[in-house]
């Protein structure tokens, strides 16, 4: 998995590079966000046991007063799409601790979040896709765990942020790519985009 600064650049590169393409991208703003990992041809062993692998962990926040200040700086930012205190920091804390033990930018995922279910936990695409970050059904059967409920913000969000590092370790840091794949839509560049434009415009540091 790529280390923490390595991702800091892949966010830096997305925010300075890609974001230009977002008028272009404009064009394509009806095509759907089909969702974590629209169902691949063959699912790949890897990601499989990835999966199987991070149901069974959990991790909490390393350093407390950085955390802290985290929560504050985010909910302040999240509170115009999601008003209630209690649900909106449960939420926060759930991002920040799914996205530190996957490897990510908290950040890059609430950005994924926004554009794949603006906070809706109980979303449902045209395609099936479920939840916040909008998780193919699929996937519950494919690690043996049909009993896992994809409505449930934890086990939601494990499944979504294990599916994004593994693309991104896949495209060896790249995170444009790493988007594509994760939206089914590998080659195009509208999905990264809109992330791009949605970590920009709320959830860049600043």
């Amino acid at each position: 998995m790529s280390e923490t600064y390595s991702l800091a650049r892949a966010v830096a590169w997305l925010v300075r590079v890609l974001l230009p393409s977002v008028v272009w991208a404009a064009m394509f703003v009806g095509s759907p966000a089909h969702g974590a990992a629209a169902q691949p041809e063959a699912v790949d062993p890897a990601l499989r046991r990835a999966l199987m692998s991070a149901v069974h962990e959990s991790a909490t926040f390393s350093n407390r007063f950085e955390a802290e200040v985290w929560l504050l700086d985010m909910s302040t930012r999240l509170e115009r799409l999601m008003p209630d205190v209690g649900r909106r920091m449960a939420l926060l804390k759930t991002v920040h601790a799914e996205s530190t033990r996957a490897g990510l930018d908290p950040q890059v995922v609430l950005s994924l979040i926004q554009v794949e279910s603006a906070f809706q936990r109980f979303a449902v695409s045209s395609a099936g896709a479920i939840g916040l970050m909008q998780i193919m059904p699929f996937w519950i059967d494919e690690i043996g765990r049909p009993d896992d409920n994809l409505f449930d913000m934890r086990t939601n969000l494990r499944y979504g942020c294990t599916i994004l590092a593994f693309y991104l370790d896949k495209e060896n840091g790249d995170l444009t790519r790493a988007l594509a794949r994760y939206n089914g839509s590998l080659g195009q560049y509208w999905y990264p985009s809109r992330v791009a434009s949605a970590l920009q415009a709320r959830w860049y540091a600043r």
